[in-house]
């Protein structure tokens, strides 16, 4: 990456700013970046941090990497279907998790290396002339105009005029301070000690945690030779104690024969927070990642709810920029990223007191309990696939919910992710289905002529908008000529996962947003009257916009498409700093 040490060489008028170069900020400056929005991240650190952070990757964190186009960059640095265990005292197993599903087209469990990752994500966003990082920037402060925000740099840097700006900088949010919001919650009082390897002792390709009440530990294959242990640390162990050698020495001991052997890449002592603020956004400032919401790592689910963050933030900030919806899309974003947000925490901190007790009856009584439960078929499955995992259902936001059609089932699919099965065209074979839907909307129905369910001014609209319609089938009808349309793309439905699917619910046709979430679902004669409904939630709007000088139009005044907007030829972004 190219280094520019001098402002006047950089724009300092943009769409967004993005306080924080770590995964959330990041993977949103990819997302607009994909829209064409004129944005700034800006990152006080000179450097990305090179050290392992997050360890857990899910199927949803790969779905969208895949959906900005570097899913390929990212999966080398990943241990796929990565099986967990845990280990009583004794150890005898007392849970595993091995979720077989990929019902969103990735495996639900991956262990990574962050820094790898994130290094990316960075170099993805060299792909747009119209965005930019600046590494070694501190931001000073945040002061709001009548259309904008002034972002004020430390060290008499120039200031940036943007529209908005989300701050991603982590658990002590400047920008948090800024919006006056609280940061509710706990932190515990047990603390953990973290000690990352390199040539991994053990070798094997999964991760296990020992629910030992002498001394809970974790130990966890990342990738590329890495592994994390982490041990608890006794109320009568300082943490000055803990930072001495010997003192993780004989910690590694417990797991590995020869721990003065160990390759250390680093250690260290950390607490676990249960915090989300009491706004996750105040006017024209937002919040994702760690600046909106802490919890312990006990589910791996702390990067991945930063990754859900970008990608519920990112279509939305993309489409009021463009002009392609009202501002209120924007309070979607609360409404619908703290719920889930709050259950993540929950049961990460439930998880945690499970695991962590260190009173021998409380951890006997437990282990009881849990090989008693484990002997029972339906909560074997429920544990091994990870059904308690809260899933994302949107019952209020950028949603609409249809009045149920009478004696019909009240099972709406309204307000969760879309499957991503493998699917083929006429063309292709053997595609995930997001690559057929691209980036944008989509309009999407089972078997029927799309154009004369949904009637043509819907049919318009949803064009004007840049909406992909995809009429799916059973193979056995993929090249049949029937329903053909020069605007629809018919896909075969290669693993009968759509049939079966739709077999669950009675909707057929499904409108669905750019993170791939269903907005609206209904049976065929319903469509046009709710599309205009929808139309109505989101507050789109087809009317065409210019603005002299946005590369987000690539010189086409009709501005209101949500697009992919095509990358440099050759890498363009800037970056100040070393990435």
């Amino acid at each position: 990456m190219t280094a520019v040490d001098t402002d006047d060489q950089v724009d300092n008028q943009v769409d967004v700013v993005i306080v924080g170069a770590g995964p959330s900020g990041l993977t949103l400056a990819n997302i607009l970046g994909l829209q064409g929005i004129r944005t700034l991240v800006v990152e006080e650190r000179d450097t990305l941090i090179d050290y392992p952070r997050g360890v857990g990757l899910d199927d949803e964190s790969l779905r969208t990497f895949q959906s900005i186009g570097l899913v390929e960059q990212v999966l080398p640095h990943t241990v796929p279907n990565q099986i967990l265990r845990f280990f009583d005292a004794q150890r005898r197993l007392l849970v595993e998790m091995a979720p077989p599903d990929a019902r969103f087209g990735w495996p639900k469990r991956n262990g990574f290396v962050q820094p790898l990752v994130d290094a990316e994500l960075c170099r993805g966003l060299q792909r747009f002339d119209h965005v930019e990082v600046r590494f070694g920037h501190r931001m000073q402060t945040c002061v709001e105009t009548p259309d904008g925000v002034t972002v004020e740099f430390a060290d008499g840097r120039t200031p940036v005029a943007a529209r908005y700006v989300v701050g991603c900088d982590g658990g002590r949010s400047a920008i948090r301070r800024l919006m006056g919001v609280s940061f509710d919650g706990t932190t515990s009082s047990t603390r953990w000690l973290v000690v990352d390897v390199a040539n991994d002792p053990l070798g094997h390709p999964n991760s296990e945690v020992g629910a030992d009440p002498r001394r809970p530990y974790v130990s966890i294959s990342i990738a590329h030779g890495i592994r994390r242990f982490e041990f608890l640390i006794h109320p009568d162990e300082t943490d000055e104690q803990a930072a001495e050698p010997e003192f993780v020495r004989r910690m590694l001991a417990q797991r590995v024969p020869y721990p003065e052997r160990v390759d250390m890449i680093r250690h260290r002592v950390y607490t676990h927070h249960s915090r989300i603020a009491g706004s996750f956004r105040k006017g024209r400032l937002m919040l994702a990642g760690d600046a909106a919401h802490l919890m312990p790592v006990w589910q791996g689910q702390g990067y991945n709810s930063g990754i859900r963050d970008a990608a519920n933030l990112g279509w939305k900030l993309a489409a009021v920029v463009s002009g392609q919806a009202g501002e209120g899309l924007l309070d979607t974003y609360d409404v619908e990223r703290r719920k889930h947000a709050r259950a993540m925490i929950d049961l990460s901190t439930m998880v945690g007191r499970v695991i962590s007790p260190t009173n021998r009856r409380v951890a006997a009584l437990r282990d009881r309990v849990i090989h008693a439960a484990s002997v029972v078929p339906s909560v074997k499955r429920y544990v091994l696939e990870m059904r308690f995992k809260p899933m994302p259902r949107y019952l209020d936001g950028a949603v609409h919910h249809a009045a149920p059609e009478a004696g019909r089932s009240g099972n709406s699919p309204t307000g969760t992710l879309f499957i991503q099965p493998r699917v083929d065209t006429r063309e292709q074979h053997d595609m995930m289905l997001d690559d057929v839907l691209g980036t944008g909307f989509a309009v999407l129905c089972w078997s029927n002529n799309l154009r004369a369910v949904l009637g043509e001014s819907a049919f318009d609209r949803w064009k004007t908008l840049g909406a992909k319609f995809i009429e799916a089938r059973p193979m056995t009808q993929l090249h049949w000529p029937g329903h053909d349309d020069p605007d629809v793309v018919v896909v075969g439905d290669r693993t009968g996962a759509l049939k079966s699917w739709f077999d669950v619910y009675t909707d057929s046709v499904l409108f669905l947003r750019p993170d791939r979430c269903i907005a609206a679902a209904c049976i065929a004669q319903r469509a046009p009257e709710v599309s205009a409904s929808l139309f109505a939630v989101l507050q789109l709007t087809t009317a065409t916009l210019s603005r002299e000088g946005d590369p987000a139009s690539h010189g086409n005044p009709d501005r209101a498409v949500l697009h992919v907007a095509q990358p440099a030829t050759e890498p363009s972004g800037t970056v100040t700093g070393t990435p």
